[in-house]
């Protein structure tokens, strides 16, 4: 048989008394004797899988004592999930070459233990089969070295394995355990709404809301409102009570993001609140004890901020608890062919087109942008890319034209072994932005469609309310 522990070839033949070993120079030796010195588990099996030996490692492993397990049935004594999936000597073969898999069996602790599972047969001196051998080896440090890398690759939404994201991936779990406040820091687009939520649901608050306000999306006057909630008749248009967005994520994590843009007026009642807990609707001398945890999150410079007179100092202190920062993406060398990948399978299989890959030209298109809008722009012109490609193949004519338009890129050549690409499907302006290859990309769709804005939004694989507030955006009508 082939040992999964050292792969060495050993001859197991029965005789009429023992079992012999025969190693590789020849010798022989009486096999229990041999076998309580290998650091695998070794179960023997007579011709029907009943078990005749069990050495030491096999005991531990499986926690059975021998003498309970021998005249058992296989399936008894080790309780394998592999038993029930093919095992050849389940299934009673006549012949059968050596099998190594990997499988999980429960021990006398009923804890679930992965191994590597070999089953070989055993031949007697005419070369027949009168009996079989397994071994087991516990690869429990294996699966978990397999989960972190796995973690490694991607935690809630975060894609990655460069160090920058692996260390962010590593600090998740310590940090999701408390409930101290968390600063996320990072440029536009780098993902840090996606690592407020993958701590919010890595932490003992997962089933609980997860609410999310942006600061700089709404004017002072309504984000109070917004935040603390208010009573009837607070201020004029105040028809009705409303909770603030603090107290939905009772027992749950509040998320600010862009904290940077939260008016000084109401930098003091957030911190009051970090104080004691309580917030205070507007209108109301009543308070409501909200046990929340606060994540934040800026692209701006807050210390710089604070020298400014522009963000509190104390407010600061208080939210810093725990940092984290989330790198640009032209500092994640390898992360940019890896997300490349991941969202060109995503859209490819959204919009049901069977795209293998980027030219040569598009591939260092891609690789030599520095993309400003980082995670977020690298998503979108993906998206962009696939909604245009026609062929099996994105080249540099299907991403938008601003990537194109770089003088660094201009020397490039196309090399794909095929015929030259296509024009694009419509002749435009040169954008010279997202925003203009967005408007573009909605344009052309809607063209298609002949102005079908509900068959648009299905091509786009955005909801109608998305692509209604998109065409406003751009100002697109008709």
């Amino acid at each position: 048989m082939t040992n999964a522990y050292n792969s060495c070839y050993l001859g197991i033949v029965k005789n009429e008394t023992s079992y012999l070993v025969s190693g590789l120079l020849g010798q022989q030796f009486i096999l229990p004797d041999l076998l309580n010195e290998v650091p695998i588990g070794i179960a023997v099996l007579d011709i029907e899988g009943n078990i005749e030996i069990v050495n030491r490692t096999w005991e531990t492993i499986t926690g059975a004592a021998p003498d309970s397990m021998i005249g058992l049935k296989c399936v008894l004594g080790l309780r394998c999930d592999y038993c029930f999936k093919g095992c050849p000597v389940m299934a009673e073969k006549a012949d059968f070459e050596a099998v190594s898999v990997d499988a999980d069996i429960i021990d006398r602790t009923r804890k679930k233990i992965p191994i590597r599972l070999t089953v070989a047969p055993i031949v007697n001196k005419d070369n027949e089969i009168s009996g079989f051998v397994e071994t087991i080896q516990d690869i429990r440090q294996v699966a978990e070295l397999s989960s972190t890398a796995s973690k490694a690759y991607s935690v809630g939404g975060l894609i990655g394995t460069s160090p920058q994201m692996v260390k962010v991936f590593s600090m998740i779990p310590s940090i999701a355990a408390t409930d101290s406040s968390v600063l996320i820091t990072g440029e536009t687009g780098t993902g840090k709404d996606v690592l407020a939520e993958a701590i919010h649901n890595t932490s003992d608050r997962a089933g609980a809301p997860f609410i999310k306000v942006n600061c700089g999306a709404l004017p002072e006057t309504l984000l109070e409102s917004e935040l603390f909630g208010h009573v009837k008749g607070a201020f004029t248009g105040a028809n009705e009570n409303r909770p603030g967005r603090i107290k939905l994520a009772h027992n749950g994590s509040f998320f600010l993001t862009e904290i940077g843009d939260l008016p000084l007026p109401l930098q003091v009642k957030l911190l009051s609140f970090l104080d004691d807990k309580v917030v205070h609707p507007l209108g109301s001398s009543r308070g409501f004890n909200a046990n929340v945890r606060i994540i934040v999150a800026t692209h701006r410079n807050l210390k710089q901020m604070v020298q400014d007179k522009t963000f509190r100092a104390d407010l600061l202190y208080r939210l810093n608890v725990v940092h984290m920062h989330l790198p640009p993406l032209r500092e994640r060398g390898d992360d940019i062919l890896l997300l490349k990948n991941h969202f060109l399978k995503e859209y490819a299989t959204k919009f049901n087109k069977k795209i293998k890959g980027f030219t040569k030209k598009a591939a260092k298109v891609l690789s030599a942008y520095r993309y400003p809008g980082n995670v977020r722009e690298l998503r979108n012109i993906v998206e962009y890319a696939v909604n245009f490609c026609d062929r099996d193949m994105i080249g540099s004519n299907h991403l938008p034209a601003y990537l194109t338009e770089q003088d660094i890129l201009r020397p490039v050549t196309e090399s794909t072994g095929t015929a030259s690409e296509r024009p694009a499907a419509a002749e435009y302006n040169p954008a010279q932005s997202w925003d203009d290859a967005e408007k573009h990309m909605i344009m052309d769709t809607l063209i298609k469609c002949g102005g079908r804005k509900g068959e648009a939004s299905k091509i786009l694989g955005w909801s109608r309310s998305t692509l209604w507030r998109k065409l406003k955006k751009h100002s697109i009508t008709g």
